[in-house]
């Protein structure tokens, strides 16, 4: 209440508390990353307060229309904290506001949280595609607060600062940024590489070229297992284990949890966007190239007033619409997901009493990555047949035409939805 009152907040929230008795599942989780946590732009002002302990003004949450309820796994706080923002209303932290916090108990749970969590930062991505940058990651203006497991594995020590010339009225201990082991064992294309590799070195097993595929996946695997054992190493349980080899173990099943965790989190976002092209291909496919669209009007409109229109068009089947930045040479980005999106410029053409020309320029774009693993499976595939090994070249060219397929589905599926908005809005191809 003395946040509400100083700050004339339209929320509140506080630290979370796991409970040192759920036992030794439990404590290891509350050890991972991945769990509930406040975003603090300050001390006392947050961007985001997690949804197992915020308290929100009344006629503010009314005024919004409460909770999202789609959102019914995760993701109604961030949506909520973002909504009450937008509005004009500011967050809160208070210190004092803690809440203990149950963790999962179960393996099992703990993984299908995580899954729910991956689906909602996805439909978290539909509705606010601004907050999200081009890694498709939550572009946080404040500071993912937590116990200090992540900090960076780095031999590097900590800054400390002082000001130009010692000038600074107070000094703080700042950690190194996040290193390359850090981030990249915890991305998603790491991830993916790391399954495509396991893959390969089974298909080594028909063709003894793929044999290098071997000492890779070994490098990729032990780069997450190093970094989750870093941060592992920094855990200390309360009470202290028992038995010789107590903190040993709940140590391992830690660094076990931070490569699982994004595992988790990177199936449930694939297992919700996948679906999402399935339900939208009812829009049909069309050939992903370029095309060109133009409208006559008598009813002149302001370029912005037509680009608001065919973001609206688009979203409502669904899909992602990003915005051009101020250093951008185009207007919309309709995504699809992985495997590229279609981009958008708009031009208007004037001609005096209130006529208009307004033409649209749509053009695909394929992401490099997924391209260019799919050009070395075909290329490996026919060096495989030519070796003789049909086995091998049978399941490379299968995996490259399965890739390849759905690309085209994404790109034909994003290709058709921006014309059939365009065509609604009255646009006719050029």
């Amino acid at each position: 209440m003395d946040t509400f009152q100083k700050m004339n907040c339209a929320g509140v929230g506080g630290p979370n508390i796991p409970f040192p008795d759920d036992g030794d599942v439990a404590a290891c989780i509350a050890h991972t990353q991945g769990r509930p946590t406040h975003v603090l732009l300050s001390d006392r002002e947050a961007e985001h307060i997690p949804g197992c302990n915020m308290a929100f003004r009344k006629d503010c949450l009314q005024a919004i229309g409460g909770f999202d309820t789609q959102f019914r796994v995760a993701g109604d706080d961030v949506d909520v904290c973002w909504r009450l923002q937008n509005s004009g209303g500011k967050l809160g932290f208070s210190a004092a506001a803690m809440v203990w916090h149950h963790c999962r108990n179960k393996l099992r749970a703990f993984w299908k949280q995580q899954v729910g969590y991956g689906k909602a930062e996805a439909m978290l991505e539909r509705k606010w595609p601004e907050k999200y940058n081009s890694a498709r990651r939550v572009a946080w203006g404040g500071r993912i607060y937590s116990n200090g497991l992540l900090r960076p594995v780095s031999w590097m020590r900590g800054r400390i600062y002082h000001g130009t010339w010692g000038t600074a009225g107070y000094t703080r201990l700042y950690h190194p940024p996040l290193g390359l082991l850090d981030s990249l064992p915890a991305a998603p294309e790491w991830l993916l590489t790391n399954v495509i590799l396991a893959w390969l070195s089974l298909v080594a097993y028909f063709w003894g070229w793929l044999q290098l595929a071997v000492p890779l996946l070994f490098l990729a695997v032990a780069s997450g297992l190093i970094a989750g054992t870093a941060r592992a190493s920094r855990a200390r349980f309360s009470p202290c284990p028992r038995g010789r080899f107590g903190r040993l173990r709940l140590q391992c099943l830690t660094a076990l949890l931070h490569v699982q965790q994004p595992l988790a989190r990177l199936w449930g976002r694939l297992r919700y966007e996948i679906g999402v092209c399935r339900h939208h291909s009812k829009v049909g496919l069309r050939l992903p190239l370029p095309c060109k669209f133009r409208l006559w009007t008598e009813k002149r409109e302001d370029s912005i007033e037509w680009l608001r229109a065919i973001e609206s068009s688009v979203r409502a089947h669904g899909i992602v619409v990003r915005r051009g930045g101020d250093y951008d040479a185009w207007d919309l980005e309709v995504c699809g997901n992985v495997f590229g999106n279609t981009r958008i410029r708009l031009v208007s053409e004037e001609y005096g009493a209130r006529k208009q020309m307004v033409r649209v320029h749509a053009y695909p774009r394929f992401a490099f990555l997924p391209f260019v693993l799919i050009g070395t499976l075909v290329l490996l595939s026919g060096v495989a047949a030519l070796d003789h090994a049909w086995v091998a070249a049978a399941a490379l060219g299968t995996f490259s035409v399965t890739l390849g397929v759905l690309a085209y589905q994404t790109l034909g599926v994003v290709t058709a939805t921006v014309r059939r908005s365009l065509t609604t809005l009255g646009f006719g191809e050029s």
